[in-house]
């Protein structure tokens, strides 16, 4: 595992590394650098949260979670932005569980010392709430996805997003279970939708592991809510998204 970067410069994370370098040198020493592996739980719905991460790599999985087991995704954090936008609104309890679904690492901070560094107007806290902005654009799209377009279609957009958010390596880790969460649907119908894609040549999927083979073509098959979302977080974050 790498050690903590010195400067925003150096960070991975596009929070951080569009601070001034003042304002991350203050809230350095306060930084823990961490992996997260696969199935790591970040935070528990109705659990007291004890830290802000801010991702380098990998994937984080927002689930609201039935009363029966089942649950859906209803964000998704990658190096571009903070787990979870429920300290911002000065939240002690999460409101949904955050796990990671693709390992990496992340930087963490004390929720009690994020509180003091965002209660003012502070640089810390202007980026986060424009990431909340861009975020918040995410969820509401994802709502009218999962109830308009089509399964492939779905895929397809979830597929790109993951892709984003490992910067776009050709081959990452992606369950069907992991998968299956996302949509919202059961297993078979992610083995027919990936099965779609794959006799088509856009992606390879074998043992949990997908790997891009024509992003052009993932993109003209993905429904319009993925270049929505990303504009959004472009307007908000800048190129580097």
């Amino acid at each position: 595992m790498n050690s903590i970067p010195q400067s925003p410069e150096d960070s991975s994370n596009l929070l951080l590394s569009m601070l001034p370098s003042s304002a991350y040198q203050a809230i350095l020493p306060h930084l823990e650098l961490i992996e997260t592996p696969l199935h790591f739980v970040l935070f528990e719905r109705d659990k007291p949260i004890r830290y802000a991460y801010f991702p380098l790599s990998g994937e984080h999985s927002v689930l609201a979670t039935m009363e029966d087991g089942s649950a859906v995704e209803v964000g998704t954090v990658g190096y571009e932005g903070m787990s979870t936008v429920d300290l911002l609104m000065e939240s002690e309890i999460a409101i949904e569980t955050t796990v990671c679904q693709i390992p990496g690492t992340a930087l963490r901070m004390p929720a009690n010392v994020f509180r003091k560094m965002t209660a003012d107007d502070t640089a810390l806290r202007r980026v986060c709430l424009r990431y909340l902005q861009a975020y918040l654009a995410q969820v509401s799209q994802s709502v009218a996805c999962n109830r308009l377009h089509s399964i492939e279609h779905r895929l397809a957009r979830w597929l790109l997003m993951s892709h984003d958010r490992v910067h776009r390596q050709q081959e990452f880790t992606l369950t069907q279970e992991y998968i299956a969460t996302m949509l919202g649907v059961h297993r078979p119908s992610v083995t027919l939708a990936a099965n779609t894609l794959q006799r088509a040549g856009i992606i390879q999927y074998q043992r949990g592991k997908v790997r891009v083979l024509d992003r052009e073509q993932l993109e003209a098959v993905s429904c319009e809510c993925y270049g929505i979302v990303r504009k959004q977080f472009q307007r908000m974050l800048g190129k580097g998204f």
